[in-house]
């Protein structure tokens, strides 16, 4: 008889690419980790590791036992999201990932009313890129995401994965009140080529859309400025040091010498979804939630450029 802990250890093993990597996930010791796969091989009679400088690699038939794995893990994740639980009392724990703006203009909304309407339902909250995100979502280390999708930054969504859209969110450029550009009702890109900009740091998807403005025209923005926080951003252009891309959702209302003016030709916009594993489909605690975020961002009033 196969042991469903080895098997889980192989199929952590497997998603993450160490025995150090999978204990970190399963919050055991990396020698707990190795004991259930030597647990597992003893089971099988036939081994699932290799040795591979100082890391390891799955043998074939180790391949083969942790496709069985993860079929038979989402078999069980399903049963227990659905058949074992009581769809009218969400509860237990829910791991949520989202992007910044997210958290504070539809989790936070969402976590209020929570506390309230399902007091057993505990919900933990990790602030990460959406490409984080989803990575964390499909590996099983949380159970739901809200991520964005720039039109001009396709977000990829694993096959184990569902993607349910919420609401299109707009970028503006912000400018302080003493810009030329600051009285027009939209600016296009080619407005833009000579700014001096803040930016999210390199690699992260805002930073990815705001060079995808200018692709084809030959430059790429000047960018002095690297910070995570979109209110730096709207600091730095109150102080008239640079121009900004910020998105609507989560945005504090602005200062009296900061503006936000629509970018068109092509409008600046990403769709916000949410992201979940296809044995959650049913789940009482996924569709509760996922029913949260819906009616909180139906009724967003976004601010307008």
């Amino acid at each position: 008889m196969i042991d469903i802990s080895a098997l889980r250890a192989l199929v952590a093993v497997e998603l993450h690419g160490s025995v150090v990597a999978a204990s970190d996930v399963m919050g055991f010791s990396p020698s707990a980790v190795s004991q259930q796969i030597k647990k597992l091989e003893k089971q099988t009679g036939v081994i699932v590791l290799e040795r591979n400088g100082r890391g390891v690699l799955l043998t074939e038939r180790g391949l083969a036992l942790a496709g069985y794995g993860r079929r038979i893990m989402g078999e069980l994740e399903e049963l227990q999201a659905t058949l074992l639980a009581d769809p009218s009392k969400p509860s237990g724990l829910l791991r949520l990932v989202a992007f910044s703006t997210a958290c504070r203009g539809l989790v936070g909304p969402m976590l209020g009313r929570m506390s309230s309407e399902h007091p057993a339902l505990n919900v933990t909250v990790l602030a990460e890129d959406p490409r984080e995100a989803v990575q964390r979502v499909a590996t099983g280390e949380a159970e739901l995401a809200v991520v964005h999708n720039w039109n001009s930054v396709p977000l990829v969504i694993p096959e184990n994965l569902v993607l349910e859209d919420l609401c299109i969110d707009q970028a503006d450029v912000l400018l302080n009140s003493t810009h030329p550009l600051s009285g027009r009702a939209s600016v296009e890109r080619e407005d833009l080529l000579e700014e001096t900009w803040i930016s999210t740091p390199a690699g992260a998807i805002c930073n990815e859309a705001l060079l995808q403005i200018f692709a084809g025209l030959g430059k790429v923005p000047d960018i002095r400025i690297y910070d995570p926080d979109f209110s730096t951003h709207i600091a730095m252009v109150e102080q008239g040091v640079a121009v900004a891309l910020v998105p609507r959702l989560g945005r504090p209302p602005l200062p009296g010498n900061v503006v936000a003016i629509p970018v068109i030709n092509p409008v600046q916009q990403r769709s916000v979804g949410v992201v979940y594993r296809k044995t959650m489909t049913a789940s009482p605690n996924i569709r509760m939630a996922v029913g949260m975020l819906r009616e909180i961002s139906g009724g967003l009033a976004l601010p307008s450029g």
